[in-house]
Protein backbone atom coordinates (compact mmCIF):
# COMPACT_ATOMS: atom_id res chain seq x y z
CA UNK A 1 0.00 0.00 0.00
CA UNK A 2 1.29 3.37 -0.82
CA UNK A 3 2.82 4.74 2.24
CA UNK A 4 0.83 8.28 1.94
CA UNK A 5 -2.36 6.64 1.28
CA UNK A 6 -2.55 4.61 4.38
CA UNK A 7 -1.04 7.89 6.63
CA UNK A 8 -4.03 9.50 5.00
CA UNK A 9 -6.43 6.59 6.16
CA UNK A 10 -5.21 6.53 9.30
CA UNK A 11 -5.57 9.99 9.88
CA UNK A 12 -9.22 9.92 8.81
CA UNK A 13 -10.08 7.18 10.72
CA UNK A 14 -8.46 8.54 14.00
CA UNK A 15 -10.12 11.49 13.32
CA UNK A 16 -13.41 9.75 13.12
CA UNK A 17 -12.92 7.85 16.44
CA UNK A 18 -12.99 11.29 17.89
CA UNK A 19 -16.08 12.15 16.67
CA UNK A 20 -17.83 9.08 18.01
CA UNK A 21 -15.81 9.16 21.47
CA UNK A 22 -15.67 13.03 22.70
CA UNK A 23 -18.87 14.73 24.31
CA UNK A 24 -20.43 16.78 21.66
CA UNK A 25 -20.91 20.66 21.87
CA UNK A 26 -24.42 21.39 23.84
CA UNK A 27 -25.84 23.50 20.81
CA UNK A 28 -25.31 20.48 18.71
CA UNK A 29 -26.82 17.98 20.96
CA UNK A 30 -30.59 18.25 20.22
CA UNK A 31 -30.13 17.55 16.19
CA UNK A 32 -27.28 15.09 16.59
CA UNK A 33 -28.07 11.18 16.92
CA UNK A 34 -26.24 8.19 16.87
CA UNK A 35 -28.42 5.02 15.67
CA UNK A 36 -27.61 1.06 16.11
CA UNK A 37 -28.82 -1.07 13.79
CA UNK A 38 -28.25 -3.38 10.69
CA UNK A 39 -27.56 -2.65 6.90
CA UNK A 40 -30.28 -3.11 5.03
CA UNK A 41 -28.63 -1.50 1.21
CA UNK A 42 -26.35 0.63 0.15
CA UNK A 43 -26.66 2.52 -3.09
CA UNK A 44 -23.73 5.16 -3.92
CA UNK A 45 -23.72 7.28 -0.67
CA UNK A 46 -27.05 6.61 0.55
CA UNK A 47 -27.19 3.70 3.30
CA UNK A 48 -30.80 1.93 4.37
CA UNK A 49 -30.32 0.52 8.04
CA UNK A 50 -33.05 -0.81 10.24
CA UNK A 51 -32.59 0.17 13.74
CA UNK A 52 -32.81 -1.69 17.31
CA UNK A 53 -36.53 -0.65 17.16
CA UNK A 54 -36.92 -2.20 13.54
CA UNK A 55 -37.37 0.99 12.00
CA UNK A 56 -35.93 2.26 8.58
CA UNK A 57 -33.21 5.00 8.70
CA UNK A 58 -31.99 6.63 5.58
CA UNK A 59 -28.40 7.23 6.33
CA UNK A 60 -26.85 9.44 3.56
CA UNK A 61 -23.08 9.36 3.84
CA UNK A 62 -20.41 11.63 2.94
CA UNK A 63 -18.96 11.14 -0.49
CA UNK A 64 -15.21 9.31 0.15
CA UNK A 65 -15.96 8.98 3.85
CA UNK A 66 -13.88 6.87 5.59
CA UNK A 67 -15.57 3.55 7.29
CA UNK A 68 -14.71 1.93 10.83
CA UNK A 69 -14.06 -1.30 11.11
CA UNK A 70 -14.80 -3.21 14.46
CA UNK A 71 -13.85 -6.88 14.95
CA UNK A 72 -14.11 -9.53 17.88
CA UNK A 73 -11.53 -9.05 20.55
CA UNK A 74 -11.05 -11.42 24.19
CA UNK A 75 -9.24 -10.37 27.25
CA UNK A 76 -6.42 -12.04 26.67
CA UNK A 77 -5.71 -9.30 23.12
CA UNK A 78 -5.31 -6.99 25.83
CA UNK A 79 -1.39 -6.02 26.94
CA UNK A 80 -0.14 -3.72 28.65
CA UNK A 81 0.98 -0.40 26.44
CA UNK A 82 -2.05 -1.30 24.71
CA UNK A 83 -4.53 2.22 24.58
CA UNK A 84 -7.91 1.42 25.06
CA UNK A 85 -11.51 3.07 25.37
CA UNK A 86 -13.57 1.29 28.34
CA UNK A 87 -16.80 1.86 29.62
CA UNK A 88 -17.86 0.58 32.84
CA UNK A 89 -19.86 0.59 35.76
CA UNK A 90 -19.76 0.66 39.67
CA UNK A 91 -19.54 -2.85 41.34
CA UNK A 92 -19.85 -3.56 44.82
CA UNK A 93 -16.32 -4.16 45.29
CA UNK A 94 -15.75 -0.62 44.53
CA UNK A 95 -14.12 -1.02 41.28
CA UNK A 96 -15.92 -0.48 38.40
CA UNK A 97 -16.94 -3.27 36.05
CA UNK A 98 -16.41 -3.43 32.14
CA UNK A 99 -18.79 -3.52 29.84
CA UNK A 100 -17.07 -2.95 26.79
CA UNK A 101 -13.54 -2.50 25.51
CA UNK A 102 -12.54 -1.14 22.57
CA UNK A 103 -8.94 -1.78 21.62
CA UNK A 104 -7.33 1.07 19.44
CA UNK A 105 -4.43 0.27 17.09
CA UNK A 106 -1.17 1.92 18.25
CA UNK A 107 -1.29 4.51 15.12
CA UNK A 108 -4.54 6.24 17.72
CA UNK A 109 -2.89 6.17 20.92
CA UNK A 110 -4.21 9.27 22.81
CA UNK A 111 -7.27 9.57 20.81
CA UNK A 112 -10.12 11.01 23.43
CA UNK A 113 -7.96 10.30 26.45
CA UNK A 114 -9.08 10.85 29.77
CA UNK A 115 -12.03 9.60 31.70
CA UNK A 116 -15.47 10.77 31.94
CA UNK A 117 -19.64 10.22 32.41
CA UNK A 118 -20.58 7.55 29.89
CA UNK A 119 -24.69 7.68 29.62
CA UNK A 120 -25.00 4.04 28.19
CA UNK A 121 -25.01 2.44 31.96
CA UNK A 122 -26.07 3.87 35.10
CA UNK A 123 -23.57 5.69 36.52
CA UNK A 124 -21.23 4.58 33.66
CA UNK A 125 -17.56 6.05 33.03
CA UNK A 126 -15.68 5.52 29.83
CA UNK A 127 -12.12 5.81 30.27
CA UNK A 128 -9.52 6.09 27.34
CA UNK A 129 -6.20 5.41 28.61
CA UNK A 130 -3.37 3.35 28.27
CA UNK A 131 -2.79 0.05 30.19
CA UNK A 132 -0.49 0.30 32.68
CA UNK A 133 -0.83 -3.36 34.26
CA UNK A 134 -3.06 -6.38 33.84
CA UNK A 135 -3.16 -8.86 36.58
CA UNK A 136 -5.58 -11.91 37.26
CA UNK A 137 -8.12 -11.69 39.89
CA UNK A 138 -10.59 -14.23 41.15
CA UNK A 139 -12.98 -12.60 39.41
CA UNK A 140 -11.10 -11.96 36.32
CA UNK A 141 -8.66 -9.76 35.07
CA UNK A 142 -8.07 -6.11 36.78
CA UNK A 143 -6.41 -3.32 34.04
CA UNK A 144 -4.77 -0.38 35.74
CA UNK A 145 -5.52 2.19 33.10
CA UNK A 146 -3.42 5.60 33.17
CA UNK A 147 -4.09 9.04 31.46
CA UNK A 148 -3.45 12.03 31.71
CA UNK A 149 -3.89 14.07 34.69
CA UNK A 150 -5.25 10.10 36.60
CA UNK A 151 -5.91 6.67 36.97
CA UNK A 152 -8.56 3.99 37.14
CA UNK A 153 -8.55 0.47 37.87
CA UNK A 154 -11.15 -1.50 36.03
CA UNK A 155 -12.03 -5.35 36.36
CA UNK A 156 -13.24 -7.03 32.85
CA UNK A 157 -16.08 -10.02 33.87
CA UNK A 158 -16.78 -13.06 31.15
CA UNK A 159 -19.44 -11.66 29.86
CA UNK A 160 -17.65 -8.20 28.98
CA UNK A 161 -17.80 -6.60 24.97
CA UNK A 162 -14.42 -6.60 24.08
CA UNK A 163 -13.70 -5.48 20.50
CA UNK A 164 -10.92 -3.58 18.36
CA UNK A 165 -10.89 -0.90 16.14
CA UNK A 166 -9.91 -2.42 12.20
CA UNK A 167 -9.58 -1.15 8.76
CA UNK A 168 -12.81 -1.26 6.34
CA UNK A 169 -14.61 0.20 3.65
CA UNK A 170 -17.95 0.82 2.09
CA UNK A 171 -17.93 -2.49 0.60
CA UNK A 172 -18.08 -4.11 4.41
CA UNK A 173 -21.56 -2.41 4.68
CA UNK A 174 -22.73 -5.40 3.72
CA UNK A 175 -27.25 -6.19 4.15
CA UNK A 176 -27.20 -7.57 7.47
CA UNK A 177 -24.18 -6.10 9.11
CA UNK A 178 -24.51 -4.46 12.38
CA UNK A 179 -23.45 -1.20 12.34
CA UNK A 180 -23.50 2.09 14.23
CA UNK A 181 -24.05 5.61 12.49
CA UNK A 182 -23.47 9.03 14.09
CA UNK A 183 -24.29 12.19 12.67
CA UNK A 184 -27.16 15.22 12.56
CA UNK A 185 -30.96 14.20 12.31
CA UNK A 186 -32.91 15.28 9.64
CA UNK A 187 -36.34 14.32 10.36
CA UNK A 188 -38.62 12.05 8.50
CA UNK A 189 -36.07 8.88 9.66
CA UNK A 190 -33.50 10.51 7.68
CA UNK A 191 -29.67 11.45 9.25
CA UNK A 192 -26.22 12.79 7.73
CA UNK A 193 -23.71 10.66 8.66
CA UNK A 194 -20.07 11.69 9.81
CA UNK A 195 -18.55 8.06 11.28
CA UNK A 196 -19.77 5.12 10.56
CA UNK A 197 -18.76 1.79 12.48
CA UNK A 198 -19.12 -1.88 11.18
CA UNK A 199 -18.73 -5.22 12.73
CA UNK A 200 -16.86 -7.27 10.63
CA UNK A 201 -17.07 -11.03 10.94
CA UNK A 202 -20.21 -11.32 12.73
CA UNK A 203 -18.96 -8.35 15.13
CA UNK A 204 -21.81 -5.76 16.72
CA UNK A 205 -20.26 -2.12 17.31
CA UNK A 206 -20.24 -0.47 20.38
CA UNK A 207 -22.67 1.90 21.64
Amino acid sequence: MNCSIFAKATLSLAAGTVVLLTAMQAADAADRVRISGTVESLNGDTLMIKNLDSKEIKVMLKPGMNVMGIKKASAADIKPGDFVGIGSQPTPSGINGAVQVVIFPASMKGTGEGDRAWNVTPNGTMTNATVADAVEDVNGPVLTLAYQGGQRKISIPDDTTIVAISPATKEDLKAGAAVSVQGVSSGNHMMDADAVRVGLAGATPPR
